[in-house]
């Protein structure tokens, strides 16, 4: 299994619909290794999906980004993608492993309570959110560094999501995440590849 990237680019609506999403798509990816793209769309179809997913896993090939698929680890499985990233309504943690054998399997968690169920169920990582104030979820209150810093101590790698900055970056990584997730701040910018390794600037020295 390849490394557990350090910046995830996750879709929304609106990134799926803007007319450059290929073109941003190609540039987040070009990144390679330390990017993942997500597919995540909470209001289309199966098929939708299945196609967004395949269009990422075409873009991510030749610079060897990793491509995960939020809430269907069955679709993950049959088009070969890298990860699956869990949320509290989808499938329970073990029950997906059964589904998607191979790849990284993270949980979505808001309190700690969340992230010490996730690791006994057998999560790979913690998607930890929302950190600061985030446009993508507007009404849920920041939980602020400091859950970056308790969650740390389960020991599983921790992406810090919500109100993403380069600014950000630098502090999260200092209060322990192992990367970051971000919504608007990849998809919705005019140099998508520019914001990508703003991103993990924090962590270029770390794989080395």
């Amino acid at each position: 299994m390849r490394p557990l990237p350090r910046v995830h680019a996750v879709t929304d609506r609106a990134a799926l619909e803007d007319p450059k999403f290929r073109i941003r798509l190609a540039a987040i990816a070009a990144a390679g290794p330390a990017v993942a793209v997500h597919a995540r769309d909470r209001t289309g179809t199966d098929r939708a999906l299945t196609e967004t997913a395949n269009r990422m896993m075409a873009h991510a090939r030749p610079p060897e980004a990793s491509v995960f698929v939020n809430a269907r680890p069955d679709i993950a499985q049959a088009i070969g993608a890298h990860g699956v990233q869990l949320g509290a309504g989808d499938l329970g943690l073990r029950d997906a492993r059964r589904v998607f054998v191979r790849g990284w399997i993270g949980a979505s968690v808001h309190s700690h309570r969340e992230g010490e169920h996730a690791v006994e169920e057998g999560a790979d990582f913690l998607l930890v959110g929302t950190i600061f104030p985030s446009s993508s979820h507007p009404d849920r209150p920041a939980l602020g560094l400091s859950a970056i810093e308790n969650m740390a101590g389960l020991g599983l790698p921790i992406i810090a999501i919500g109100g993403m900055t380069p600014e950000r970056a630098h502090e999260v990584r200092a209060a322990g995440a192992y990367g970051v997730a971000a919504v608007s701040a990849l998809w919705g910018v005019a140099d998508a590849g520019k914001a990508t390794l703003a991103l993990l600037q924090p962590w270029m020295n770390d794989d080395e």
